[in-house]
């Protein structure tokens, strides 16, 4: 569904936009998903709205064919991209799943605030961000997906995410978009 309202206590998420990730060849160049993200980011603050910053750090528990490590990684793998302009008012989130609300208390910081909608952006779009999507949208949140602000490491799971699972979960939109929408309202 094509975008056409933002409520008036919509949250941004952003979704792993941090140093280890954005180094990892990506289907689309991960500078200009970072610099939508940083206007999102941008935009909601000037509104007074929350924006949600969203870091991982593991993997979940559960036995899987590939297992995934930060062992060996760099000390600032999981650091936030400095383009996002982290601020103290933001809210910051550690994950271990790729979903931003199973690990997490985000859920009760969004009711907390009266949230009633996100505007999902990041990396990446058949993991962490349709991961979310699916929390948000389970948890009788309105979901939106800024799709140029999101990519993937493989095309068509990108592809399939934004094609046939998104249009299920919300609206989707551009950057652009959802921040003339913001500054209607």
């Amino acid at each position: 569904m094509t975008l056409t309202v933002l409520d008036p206590r919509t949250a941004l998420v952003v979704i792993d936009l941090q140093k280890g990730i954005v180094g990892f060849p990506t289907v689309h160049p991960v500078a200009g998903i970072v610099a939508s993200a940083a206007a999102l980011a941008a935009a909601f603050r000037r509104r007074g709205l929350p924006v949600v910053l969203v870091n991982v750090t593991g993997g979940a528990p559960g036995r899987t064919e590939r297992s995934f490590s930060l062992d060996g990684m760099p000390p600032d793998w999981a650091d936030l991209v400095p383009e996002l302009d982290a601020q103290p008012g933001d809210l910051r989130v550690t994950k271990t799943t790729w979903g931003a609300f199973a690990s997490t208390d985000l859920a009760r910081q969004l009711r907390a605030l009266g949230v009633t909608q996100v505007v999902l952006a990041g990396i990446a779009t058949s993991l962490g961000v349709e991961s979310t999507a699916r929390e948000a949208h389970a948890m009788g949140l309105n979901v939106t997906l800024a799709l140029d602000a999101m990519t993937d490491l493989s095309p068509e799971a990108h592809d399939n995410s934004v094609q046939r699972i998104f249009p299920r979960l919300g609206e989707t939109g551009s950057t652009r978009q959802v921040i003339d929408l913001l500054e209607r309202g």
